[in-house]
């Protein structure tokens, strides 16, 4: 397994809309694996394939203590069950170091193909259900300060601009 390099706001990259993958495959398979150590070794609860520069429908989420309970889930539909939202603290590995509370739906109904290509369906809620919806928006150019206010979002941006200029050699 290898670690990959996350992208990080506002690399144009991640506004890139994945493309479904064709065919779980041994390929896919490395890709998880190296995905979900990428995960673990950032401290993540969930990643992406858009934040690792591979526009493909796959995303990597552990939401568990323990990191024992990986889910993969490729090509996910996601589904909102009912009109209840609830606002939970957000961050994102590819704007480090900052949080915000983002409204999303409180359960969701979730339908992917496993790490093995099967195919599975599952609700979620709470935490996890809010962890999908983060990840799936990645899947679709979207990043969580997109759902903040434009003073918000400015203010990440200069955050981060500030930190890409501080990480320049000199």
């Amino acid at each position: 397994m290898a670690k990959l390099p996350i992208l990080e706001f506002p690399d144009e990259r991640l506004r890139t809309i994945a493309t479904p993958v064709e065919t779980v495959d041994d390929e896919v398979r490395r890709l998880v694996e190296d995905m979900l150590e990428t995960m673990y070794d950032a401290r993540g609860i969930g990643l992406a394939a858009t934040q690792v520069d591979v526009h493909r429908r796959v995303i990597v989420m552990d939401v568990s203590d323990d990191h024992a309970h990986p889910l993969v889930l490729i090509n996910p539909t996601v589904t909102p069950i009912g009109d209840e939202r609830e606002p939970m603290q957000e961050g994102c590995l590819s704007i480090p170091d900052y949080y915000a509370e983002v409204p999303r739906a409180l359960k969701v109904h979730l339908k992917a193909l496993d790490r093995d290509g099967q195919p599975y369906e599952m609700e979620a809620e709470g935490l996890l259900a809010h962890c999908i919806q983060h990840e799936h928006d990645h899947l679709e150019g979207v990043l969580f300060v997109d759902h903040l206010s434009a003073l918000k979002r400015d203010r990440v941006l200069k955050k981060m601009n500030k930190r890409h200029r501080q990480m320049q050699p000199a």
